[in-house]
């Protein structure tokens, strides 16, 4: 990958929809050599996906929350399980596994404060193999979705 390659994901992070041709003006390029090079970082996997990014607060999922869980057990079967029954969860947006303790972060969204009790009572709670969960509120988004360093 080179300064060019660099060029060409920095400027897709900031806006995925551009065509090809307005991609080769900003880093100029070429058309048929930045379209190279684009199918290249797609077929390598450096380009993963495309997507609309949303705004929760416009749709409605203004509150936030931060759970951290701890496993009761921590088996290949039990966290199997716990992982493939969390991606079943929408309101779900991220789940990072941890070393040390707890064991797992997540990002999750709801509506409001009864929507999220709900969420956490009747979905997180009942997670195979959990011990404990425990629960942050987020305030306020000071570094948000930033694009990756390139």
């Amino acid at each position: 990958m080179d300064e060019v390659d660099r060029k060409i994901l920095a400027e897709l992070q900031t806006d995925g929809r551009l065509t090809v041709t307005e991609l080769a003006a900003r880093v100029r390029l070429s058309l048929s050599p930045c379209h190279r090079r684009l199918r290249e970082l797609e077929r390598s996997g450096a380009i993963s996906g495309y997507r609309a990014v949303l705004n929760a607060d416009v749709l409605g999922l203004t509150f936030e929350a931060l759970v951290f869980v701890t496993m009761r057990q921590e088996d290949r079967d039990t966290v199997a399980a716990f992982e493939h029954t969390l991606t079943d969860i929408p309101q779900v947006l991220q789940a990072q596994r941890l070393f040390g303790d707890p064991d797992y972060l997540l990002r999750v969204v709801a509506a409001d404060l009864p929507a999220f009790q709900r969420l956490y009572d009747e979905r997180l709670a009942t997670l195979p193999g959990v011990q404990r969960l425990s629960s942050t509120l987020v305030m306020k988004h000071v570094v948000h979705d930033r694009p990756l360093p390139v």
